[in-house]
């Protein structure tokens, strides 16, 4: 079965589980942002430390960074491929054709030193506490209860389109299928699978949507918000605002 949860580690003790989830929420936003604005290559030691720091505190394992990484690390990697041969005009090494430019290299390590640290602070921020109590926290910071409610369905049935997918799959090996090249036939068969996914989930949606109207979803539904507050996630939340704006100042300062 797939592998499709975010809070697998949410019963852990550490400083960052510990944290009220809607200032963790609030702060760690603010970090990310901070860090999706960073241009300058002399900022990203710092980001390391910090994302280092936030890592070693929740106590999550690193073989749950390394498993969530292993999917967008792939288009990360045709990044770092292409971009230094295509990006800037310093040649640092030139085989031939190919020419390795200093500018697609500085490219790389600012978009991979930003997508690993984004990443790594927003598993950290959706790892460390319970999925509900996490949509909760955004409903409670003004998420509508429209979109809350649509992502803990979708959040749900993950899980069952995944299931779905894999019983398919194995399904098509007991019957012979090998793909070994992408021809016509493969083609044909890998869309036909996706389209039987797609009406499977269709017919799904109809039936969760009716029995949910059925049990009176639209008349004043709501999450109760049984979150309590403690001064130090409040202290926790302003230290973490502060250096997201430490950052973006020092970004501007360097930009001068």
């Amino acid at each position: 079965m797939l592998d499709l949860s975010v809070d697998e580690y949410a019963h852990l003790n550490s400083p960052l589980h510990r944290w009220e989830i809607r200032y963790k929420i609030a702060g760690l936003l603010a970090l990310i942002f901070a860090f999706s604005f960073v241009r300058d290559l002399r900022l990203l030691p710092a980001m390391l430390v910090v994302t280092l720091a936030l890592y070693l505190l929740s106590k999550l394992p690193w073989r749950y960074l390394a498993h969530r990484l292993e999917y967008p690390g792939f288009f990360i990697l045709m990044l770092a491929i292409i971009l230094p041969l295509t990006t800037g005009t310093t040649v640092l090494f030139q085989l031939g054709p190919i020419a390795i430019r200093a500018e697609g290299c500085l490219s790389v390590v600012l978009i991979v030193v930003r997508f690993g640290c984004i990443l790594t602070v927003g598993l950290v921020c959706f790892g460390t506490a319970p999925f509900l109590d996490a949509v909760r926290a955004l409903r409670a910071l003004g998420l509508p209860a429209l979109i809350s409610d649509m992502i803990l369905l979708a959040y749900r049935y993950l899980f069952e389109i995944g299931t779905d997918l894999m019983q398919m799959r194995t399904a098509m090996r007991l019957r012979g299928f090998r793909p070994r090249r992408p021809d016509t036939e493969t083609l044909n068969t890998i869309g036909s699978l996706v389209g039987s996914l797609l009406v499977r989930t269709y017919e799904r949606a109809e039936r969760v949507y009716k029995a949910m109207r059925l049990r009176g979803y639209g008349h004043g539904h709501t999450i109760r918000n049984e979150l309590r507050t403690r001064p130090g996630d409040v202290l926790a939340a302003i230290a973490a605002g502060l250096l997201a704006a430490a950052f973006i100042g020092a970004q501007f300062y360097l930009n001068r």
